[in-house]
């Protein structure tokens, strides 16, 4: 098996993971208030770069699911495809440096509490974000808490 099929079904399985954690782990996966166990596989692009794409394909699955909808499946996925890309430009960046490492482990958090906490805000309670302040800040801080 050449090295381009081997990297192809490591980011399938390591995406198909990621959306049978989240599906699997429901009550605690999805809402306000999400522990999503599986955003721990967002740091494996800074190792492993072309993995990025299948935990986005792995979160669009999972997306399908929640309950704020085609909003959390395009943004929500969005937020996770930007956050791994940014981790992985991280690992190209330097492996060895602690600096890297530590930025790396808050792509996801910062990511996500954004683009995640305005999508929430829109699908949950039917608000703007730029114009809910109080609302989005609430929503963001609860998914930067859980990741």
């Amino acid at each position: 098996m050449n090295i381009k099929t081997q990297k192809l079904i490591t980011a399938a399985v390591i995406g198909a993971l990621y959306a049978v954690l989240t599906m699997v782990l429901a009550p605690i996966s999805y809402g306000p208030l999400q522990f999503r166990v599986s955003e721990a596989l967002c740091i494996l692009p800074y190792f492993m770069p072309y993995t990025a794409w299948g935990l986005f394909f792995g979160c669009v699955l999972a997306n399908l699911v929640s309950a704020a909808g085609i909003l959390d499946v395009v943004f929500g996925s969005l937020a996770t495809l930007i956050a791994c890309l940014c981790v992985a430009a991280c690992g190209r960046k330097g492996r060895s440096s602690m600096q890297s490492k530590v930025v790396a482990c808050f792509m996801p958090v910062i990511w996500n509490a954004v683009i995640v906490g305005a999508t929430l805000t829109i699908a949950l309670a039917g608000l703007n974000p730029f114009k809910a302040v109080g609302a989005f800040l609430i929503y963001a801080g609860q998914v930067a808490l859980g990741e």
